[in-house]
């Protein structure tokens, strides 16, 4: 089953003509879920042939424009597609009320419903599940509210093996108990344990989004050994005190928070436009924690099925 992450724009406020502003494409098992929507989305959608009906929830982590002025372009696209199914937009309760004038005036005949889900920006909270995935926003520290967000796959039962169905004549029920982690009990009593009856499924995967904020070490129990973590880094440490003043992180920061939480990868992105080359940003992130990748639009991140510990 798929499980990636595709980079539709890795720059902070100002795009370029080779990255865009904020949005990622997150796929678990053809779920897809928009992480921000800044200028340019859905451009982004139709050059990486993401297909738009696949997209059902999107997640808006703070109400700065580079991560949400796209928004409304792409809603409307929707409608003008024949969109039938509701589209659920997680965000700041503001968003609701900003977007209701564009909504009224640009789309009032949209073929769809917008659903809106309020985010709690002071804790952490589960804001979406379903039988694969569940979603949990966390608090960052910005400017104004920011949330992160965190994916990960729902734990699968162990599998039966195939001898072990033939060898002792399991019923379904006998099946369906086993999975549930019981053991199997013969007839004349015999006992055989449930380890021997199954093999566990893969290692559930997950991915957390670290969007803009400053360096902040109490997320480190949420995303501790994620698979893939994205977090922002504006700047390189040598501007650490801007980055302090304006709430964001150096790449520095970011990769000892990688470190610290024993993630699988890294994901650096959100570059500030003053950088035209940044060498510097894998240079000081390497230090810190080696399995770190600078990101560019258009680039997909899958993590493979692995064996449970």
């Amino acid at each position: 089953m798929t499980f990636s992450v595709t980079i539709l724009g890795s720059n902070s406020a100002l795009p370029t003509s080779t990255r865009y502003p904020s949005a990622q494409i997150l796929n678990v098992s053809e779920r897809f879920f928009l992480i921000d929507c800044g200028e340019g989305t859905q451009m982004q959608l139709r050059k990486y042939r993401i297909k738009f009906a696949r997209i059902n929830h999107i997640f808006i982590s703070h109400l700065h424009g580079d991560h949400c002025f796209g928004l409304i372009g792409l809603i409307s696209t929707l409608g003008l597609l024949g969109r039938k199914v509701d589209l659920h937009i997680y965000a700041h309760k503001d968003l609701e009320e900003l977007l209701g004038p564009h909504l009224e005036y640009f789309c009032a005949d949209l073929p769809y419903e917008i659903i809106f889900h309020h985010l709690d920006f002071k804790n952490q909270k589960v804001i979406y599940e379903d039988k694969r995935v569940v979603v949990e926003s966390f608090p960052l520290i910005h400017r104004v509210p920011t949330c992160g967000f965190l994916f990960r796959e729902k734990e699968k039962e162990p599998n039966i093996r195939k001898d072990a169905i033939i060898r002792y004549n399991l019923s379904i029920r006998d099946i369906v108990s086993i999975k549930q982690g019981n053991d199997f009990v013969e007839e004349g009593g015999n006992k055989i344990p449930v380890e021997q009856l199954t093999v566990a499924s893969p290692r559930a995967r997950s991915y957390a989004y670290c969007s803009d904020t400053r360096y902040c070490r109490r997320i480190l129990p949420i995303i501790n050994e994620v698979d893939l973590l994205y977090h922002e880094a504006t700047f390189t440490h040598e501007l650490k005190k801007l980055a302090t003043q304006t709430s964001h992180t150096t790449a520095r920061q970011a990769a000892t928070l990688a470190r610290d939480a024993n993630v699988g990868k890294l994901l650096l992105g959100h570059f500030s436009n003053r950088y035209k080359k940044l060498d510097d940003f894998i240079v000081e992130s390497s230090d810190v924690f080696n399995n770190t990748v600078l990101v560019k639009d258009g680039d997909t991140f899958h993590v493979a099925n692995q064996e449970s510990k």
